[in-house]
């Protein structure tokens, strides 16, 4: 019984290294593949960071919003979802684009805007639709800066300095990533496995699928006109900032069904993303693939 208990405990250790391991390893991964030009090339399409902006700052928060009058749910399970709802710029976008085959560089630049938008976002709106919350500008900022800021640029140099050696380690630091990702996921699965089945019985897991459908359609259809941006944008704003808005739920709410509503969505999210996104894909490939033989017939 005991070394029952003992695995129960190690397991929130194990997804948090997981996490960290993912979170670092992708990041480092992005900057050995790409150079700063790259990212950066991405945000110079004025159009596309704005809508970016509208649809991760102003849509999904306000369609969530109004979609929690109408649903009747218990405060604690509203509130979490709020939080999901303001909460932007996923640190898993750059291994999402990757899997969903779209822009990487565009997905790295978005997310960092996003992040920063987050930071100055949160601490003005979340205190006025939720009454009581402080939000910390800089304990959302921290994490940003120590696990992706650094990694990042530490391989952005090595990119610039030591290409042969970038293109050597990239694969290597990409495989342990999504190893990352992947025992995370598990872990995470089974630890929340019973407020999954919770929630099943209730009206969130309705809110939660809504959720996610309507932010990955507003971000693929404003992320265009090209494909593989409108695929970084359907999954970066269907797919939230689960790091900041852990933070604001631990450190506001005494509910624990807050921080458990943002946990299960957060997870939700990721694995419906991960399998609808890259079968989403599949789907539009074979009709480009269909479409071009048309063409050459």
């Amino acid at each position: 019984m005991s070394d029952i208990f003992s695995l129960i405990d190690i397991f929130p250790l194990i997804d948090k290294l997981a996490f960290l391991t993912f979170i670092v390893a992708t990041m480092l991964s992005t900057g050995l593949r790409l150079t700063v030009q790259q990212i950066w090339e991405p945000l110079r399409n004025i159009r596309l960071i704005v809508l970016s902006l509208v649809a991760n700052f102003i849509l999904v928060p306000l369609f969530v919003y109004l979609l929690l009058q109408i649903v009747p749910l218990s405060e604690p399970i509203k509130d979490g979802f709020i939080i999901m709802a303001i909460a932007a710029g996923p640190p898993a976008l750059p291994k999402l684009a990757q899997i969903v085959k779209g822009n990487v560089a565009f997905s790295t630049g978005l997310m960092m805007l996003l992040m920063f938008g987050t930071i100055i976002y949160m601490p003005i709106v979340l205190p006025l639709v939720l009454q009581g919350v402080q939000v910390n500008s800089w304990d959302i900022a921290k994490p940003l800066l120590f696990l992706m800021l650094s990694p990042l640029a530490i391989g952005l140099f090595i990119k610039a300095k030591f290409a042969a050696i970038a293109s050597s380690f990239q694969p290597i630091v990409s495989k342990i990533s999504s190893a990352g990702l992947f025992l995370g996921l598990a872990v995470r699965l089974a630890v929340h496995f019973y407020e999954i089945i919770t929630l099943l019985q209730t009206g969130a897991i309705l809110v939660c699928a809504v959720f996610i459908v309507f932010s990955f359609s507003v971000g693929y259809l404003l992320g265009g006109p090209g494909i593989d941006t409108q695929r970084v944008l359907g999954v970066g704003t269907a797919q939230r900032n689960f790091a900041a808005a852990l933070l604001v739920g631990t450190s506001n709410f005494d509910d624990p069904n807050v921080v458990s509503i943002i946990m299960v969505t957060s997870l939700l999210m990721l694995v419906i993303v991960l399998i609808a996104g890259q079968k989403f894909t599949e789907i539009q490939e074979e009709k480009i693939l269909e479409i071009d033989q048309v063409k050459v017939l």
